[in-house]
């Protein structure tokens, strides 16, 4: 059994570190890549969050491509849409990993809920970071995390990890995804691989439970041969200098950002990284906000 000294290194994460330190589970993420935390969300908080998004589903808005998913909805702008959603983005957990791999002026980078239909197929592999286009290998400039609203099995499109995939120097491997995948609107059948690998695995975890990424880990989307649909809602982050995925501050009101818990709002950009970048009219835009809410 681990010491009180030994987990006494964050003691807000002792409940989720089974006995151990944040220090040792965190070489356990530096050596693999990832890490799976079971059961961090209570039943209710799932459905919260699951009767947050249900407006949007409903819709069953599909992905515009194979990247995205044809058979696969996709809700962004996720803050602006339930308070709920800050509730993931700021969990203390999630963060640990995001702040000691991209420092506290880390920022939210893109924030999304996926859910695959039955029948959707696999993606093509890819890293989270790649779109800071610099080569590797490289310390990763991103920490991606995902929550589990439905369980993750082995049928019903599990993500695919290749463990150890962060530290590989190839900028590219078969079956990567390219220019072309983002075009692509061809329907394939769910038992169409192009790039299968013997070295993958599916990170399997029940409802609730959260997983957590390098930014150059190798991963891709699985293929759903359930009959049911597999949710899961995935905030990135990055560091505060790189430019976020989605474009946070588009994506509400000076007053929607206003009601955000602190936290939230600077990781969504009303915040500076060091020395001062990201200042508005020579001011840090919480200063900016808050004279504008009088």
């Amino acid at each position: 059994m681990a010491s009180a000294a030994q987990s006494s290194d964050r003691p807000d994460l002792d409940r989720w570190l089974g006995g151990r330190s944040f220090a040792d589970v965190r070489a356990d993420f530096d050596r693999d890549g990832y890490v799976i935390f079971e059961h961090v969300l209570d039943p209710d908080m799932v459905e919260r969050v699951r009767a947050a998004l249900e407006p949007y589903l409903e819709a069953d808005v599909t992905g515009r491509n194979d990247f995205e998913g044809l058979r696969s909805n996709r809700v962004y702008a996720m803050l602006a849409k339930s308070p709920v959603f800050a509730e993931l983005v700021t969990h203390p957990l999630a963060l640990a990993f995001a702040e000691a791999d991209l420092g506290e002026s880390c920022l939210l980078s893109a924030c999304l809920a996926i859910n695959l239909q039955p029948g959707e197929t696999v993606q093509p592999w890819h890293y989270d970071d790649n779109h800071l286009r610099v080569p590797r290998p490289r310390d990763p400039f991103g920490v991606s995390t995902f929550w589990a609203i439905d369980p993750m099995t082995e049928d019903n499109g599990a993500t695919e990890l290749l463990p150890g995939s962060h530290v590989w120097p190839e900028n590219s491997i078969e079956g990567a995804n390219s220019a072309a995948d983002f075009a692509n609107t061809d329907i394939r059948s769910v038992d169409d691989d192009p790039a299968p690998r013997a070295d993958a695995i599916k990170a399997v975890m029940p409802s609730g439970s959260l997983m957590v990424t390098k930014g150059t880990l190798w991963h891709r989307g699985g293929a759903n041969r359930s009959d049911a649909p597999r949710l899961i809602v995935t905030p990135q982050y990055c560091p505060g200098w790189a430019r976020q995925l989605e474009n946070m501050a588009m994506t509400m009101t000076p007053e929607q950002a206003a009601e955000l818990p602190e936290r939230a709002r600077e990781l969504v950009g009303y915040s500076i990284h060091p020395p001062f970048m990201g200042y508005v009219d020579g001011m840090h835009p919480a200063r900016v906000l808050k004279s504008s809410q009088h």
